[in-house]
Parts: C-alpha cells; sequence; structure tokens
C-alpha cells in the first residue's frame, strides 16, 4: 500500500487535509488503549513505501515507518485513554475518546477525518469510516503503526515497573503467562478490572468475576 489513491481522490474532490485515524489495544487485559492521527503529504517526494496494517508488519519495518511518518507527515498526533477510563465508560467510549483527543491534537486542522472500521466520533469535522481501513487507506495504515509502535514502547516501559506480568512480551493482552501472574500476584494499577478480575483470586471469589 503505497499510493494515497484514496486520499488523492478527496483531495480532487476539494478535501485540503486528509486525517487517517486508528486504534491499538482495545482487546489486551492491562495497560491504554492508544490511538494515532495522521495527515499524509501528497507530494512525490514525502512518499512513504512500505505502509500498511500494523498487525502485518514486523516490530523492526514498523519502528522505522514510526521514523518516516514522524519525519514526512503534515502533521501527527498520539493520544491514549488509560485502564480507569476505560472500566468507568467501557472499551467502545474510551476509543471514541481517543481517537477524538489524536485528531484534535493534529497541528493541521483536518477537513476530513477517515477512521478505521465502523466509528462515529464526536468530532466537528467531516469523517468516513472504512472498513479494513489500515489495510486500504495509507493515512489510515499510518495511524496504526505509530500507536502500534508508541503502545508497545510504552508497554515495556511498564513492565519495568510490573515485572512480573510479561508486559514486554504479551503488551498486556491475555497470554496463559498473563494470566498465570494475575492468578499468582493479583491486578496492578494498569489493569482493566472490567477485564482482568476474573482471572484473580480476588475476583474468583466475587459476582464480579462474571463481568
Amino acid at each position: 500500500m503505497d499510493g494515497l489513491d484514496y486520499e488523492r481522490q478527496l483531495l480532487a474532490a476539494g478535501y485540503a487535509a486528509v486525517a487517517g485515524v486508528d486504534e491499538v489495544g482495545r482487546g489486551p487485559l492491562a495497560g491504554p488503549v492508544v490511538c494515532a492521527a495522521v495527515i499524509l503529504s501528497a507530494r512525490e517526494e514525502d512518499r512513504i513505501f512500505g505502509i500498511n496494517d500494523s498487525k502485518k508488519l514486523s516490530a523492526k519495518k514498523r519502528e522505522t515507518l514510526a521514523q518516516i511518518i514522524r519525519e514526512k507527515a503534515r502533521a501527527w498526533s498520539i493520544a491514549e485513554v488509560d485502564a480507569g477510563t476505560i472500566d468507568e465508560i467501557n472499551i467502545l467510549q474510551a476509543t471514541r475518546l481517543c481517537m477524538k483527543r489524536a485528531v484534535e491534537g493534529l497541528s493541521v486542522i483536518p477537513d476530513m477525518v477517515l477512521t478505521d472500521g465502523n466509528m462515529t466520533l464526536d468530532i466537528a469535522y467531516p469523517q468516513r469510516s472504512i472498513v479494513k481501513g489500515d489495510a486500504l487507506v495509507c493515512s489510515i495504515g499510518a495511524a496504526s503503526i505509530l500507536a502500534k509502535v508508541y503502545r508497545d514502547e510504552l508497554m515495556r516501559r511498564y513492565a519495568e515497573q510490573f515485572p512480573q506480568y510479561g508486559f514486554e512480551r504479551n503488551a498486556g493482552y491475555g497470554t496463559a503467562e498473563h494470566i498465570r501472574a494475575i492468578g499468582e500476584y493479583g491486578l496492578c494499577s494498569i489493569h482493566r478490572r472490567t477485564f482482568a478480575l476474573k482471572f484473580s483470586a480476588e475476583g474468583a471469589k466475587t459476582p464480579s468475576a462474571a463481568i
């Protein structure tokens, strides 16, 4: 996905600043949901090769592309919503809030916002949702890369603070190793209680374990 076909169509229709938005971290048991928004340049000299859905790229390739995106994009922004807020408002609303923050954090005001999947945001700009957008639209793919690289690095830092959970390997997802650690050590401050309580000794003794 090296072309800006979707973005160029919108530029030809009169939109001057098309932002792609994506999230990482809706499913983990721990850590924030992270969103990025990216406005790519349409200039040929700023063309970025190799952008794709971040899940289809190696960690090394993601990190290389993230650096290039940060250097060549017209604007980019990253936002996060923490585990406590996810527990309070649910993961869907937390993701919408996170995407909104990422869009509103852009240094260039977008006149069209493209979101991955089927997500409607509470923003003041025109928007469109595109299923599998992270694999079809360059700016959304670029956003997925920035969000993934940022969140993985964040979880590595959390691993230093909470080494027993293996966050540097599982990024907060519910691997067997992570679930065993929850059973042994309980929950830490970055766990999403609505996701992870049922795996803890505390949760096994309470009705809330069924959440």
